[in-house]
């Protein structure tokens, strides 16, 4: 009963997931164009910039989410509601103090904006007023939407998905409005933050809706906090690995105004949307069984999580063999006819964007499972991570620009991720040698490299130019994309032990519904 309902909540952040995934990047690329259009890309690059200026402060956050939710596991499996609102109420606790945090420096760092955009083509007034509700927006989830944290330990990350995105759904739709006829650039920004207070008041009564039962307040927090010492523990084990996540992935941007340009971080900003856009049709998908992970762990049943992981193993490497291929060889000619030719960045640049997501998207089954046994302790392995990436990326990016930046990025992920993160799960989590996962996942890179190399010179057959227009755009994506998948598919079932269990679990899943219907 209990893994049927894993099974069922896995499968319900699965499907909203996709089903808003899919609006939203209709929506998304639609209004992208609208607003480099009408609003220009230098203001494109800065709302990019300041949120990311946002992102680097909201590292005070970083971990703490994770560690409550690895404590909730537990009281969640067992129904103990007392100590579920009390761990929600130390969150919370918590959470207030690091919003506190988060806004003192906010406002500290706010008074060098004159001199840190003294090119700018915009006014003071705009900088401040976007950055400041920007900083309203991101406040809220301390202060008020605390609570959110019960829905995603708890397998629903599906009830937070469906109204937060339907809220920046209808939120986007109300900016291109906006863009379109009035262009108003304060009125813009106006809409994201009211938005963010409506999507708070919605998701708490939702929740009250969910757990009614659930009596997490501030006060109690103080109260209890002292009773799960735990929390602050893997917080701080987290947070070293949650900021040397931040630089390698969400810092980019503002790299890119410090040692670029304002304009270039829209132009490269292009480029990210359209990877984000395609993994997340994968990763929102893998991401929603993430909580089962930990309850999987919770069982103990360590022939059934090799086998689950090994599964997962095989799911993001055709994930991320799929997408590299595809954006590879779609992006320029999408970009062309997307946003115009004028934004189409160096051909090393799509390179080395590739060879960084194929690394993010394989890493995950890995990532899951460290966090699912809550493997933190090797903070030496984040911080050299970290400091490999910053002092590669300072002396690249000074010679190459925005090149510089990925190739600091892929300077640090190899020796740390690729390499260290599986030996530390294998030695702290499944407790067997770190060989049996290189024996395992080596059949994977041989299949990708074997199916990509092949596919990639048969492309050149093709008689379709992708770039004339949207129609042969989308057929010569569906003649490689259809290509590649095939051959990796039957190299990934013909080497790897993984595919194997994973398609007879699918076939099982199929059959079971079948004889229910």
């Amino acid at each position: 009963m209990k893994n049927e309902s894993r099974i069922h909540k896995s499968w319900m952040n699965t499907k909203v997931n996709l089903v808003f995934y899919l609006l939203m990047t209709v929506v998304t690329f639609f209004s992208r164009k609208i607003f480099l259009e009408r609003l220009g890309a230098d203001f494109i690059g800065l709302t990019g910039t300041l949120q990311n200026i946002l992102g680097l402060l909201n590292l005070a956050e970083l971990g703490i989410g994770s560690a409550v939710s690895f404590v909730l596991y537990k009281p969640l499996r067992e129904g103990d509601k007392q100590a579920i609102s009390e761990i929600v109420s130390v969150f919370g606790y918590y959470y207030r103090k690091i919003g506190s945090i988060v806004l003192g420096i906010a406002v500290l760092v706010s008074l060098f904006f004159p001199f840190i955009f003294k090119e700018s083509i915009f006014d003071n007034s705009l900088i401040y007023f976007a950055f400041y509700a920007f900083l309203l927006s991101s406040l809220i989830g301390y202060f008020i939407n605390f609570r959110q944290i019960l829905l995603t330990a708890d397998q629903k990350k599906y009830v937070v998905t469906a109204y937060f995105q339907t809220a920046n759904l209808v939120k986007i739709l109300i900016q291109v409005v906006v863009a379109l006829y009035a262009t108003n650039l304060y009125a813009w920004v106006a809409i994201e933050l009211s938005f963010g207070l409506l999507y708070a008041v919605i998701l708490n009564w939702k929740i009250r809706q969910h757990y009614p039962w659930l009596e997490a307040t501030i006060d109690k927090g103080h109260r209890e906090r002292r009773n799960y010492p735990v929390i602050i523990t893997k917080t701080k084990q987290v947070f070293i690995h949650k900021f040397k996540d931040f630089l390698l992935s969400q810092s980019d941007q503002i790299l890119v105004f410090a040692f670029v340009s304002l304009k270039m971080v829209a132009y490269y900003g292009n480029y990210v949307m359209v990877v984000s856009k395609v993994t997340m049709l994968f990763s929102t998908a893998m991401d929603g069984m993430f909580a089962s992970v930990g309850n999987l762990i919770a069982e103990n049943d360590r022939k059934k999580i090799q086998k689950v992981f090994w599964e997962l193993v095989c799911l993001r490497f055709f994930i991320g063999g799929v997408v590299v291929f595809c954006v590879y060889h779609l992006m320029v000619p999408f970009i062309a006819l997307w946003v115009g030719p004028q934004y189409i960045l160096d051909h090393s640049i799509l390179i080395l964007l590739m060879v960084s997501t194929f690394i993010m998207l394989t890493r995950g089954a890995v990532d899951m499972f460290n966090a699912g046994y809550g493997n933190y302790g090797d903070l030496w392995a984040a911080w050299t991570e970290g400091v490999i990436c910053l002092v590669v990326t300072l002396l690249a990016a000074s010679e190459w620009g925005l090149a510089g930046i990925l190739v600091g990025k892929i300077v640090s992920l190899v020796p740390i991720v690729v390499i260290w993160k599986p030996v530390y799960l294998y030695r702290q989590g499944f407790h067997l040698p770190p060989k049996e996962y290189w024996k395992g996942v080596f059949p994977y890179y041989v299949a990708f490299g074997a199916a990509f190399l092949l596919l990639h010179f048969m492309a050149d057959w093709i008689p379709i130019c992708p770039s004339e227009g949207i129609y042969p755009l989308v057929a010569y994506a569906v003649i490689i994309s259809t290509g590649f998948i095939v051959v990796y598919s039957v190299l990934l079932y013909w080497l790897a032990d993984g595919a194997k269990s994973l398609v007879v679990r699918m076939v099982d899943i199929i059959n079971a519904k079948r004889r229910k219907s």
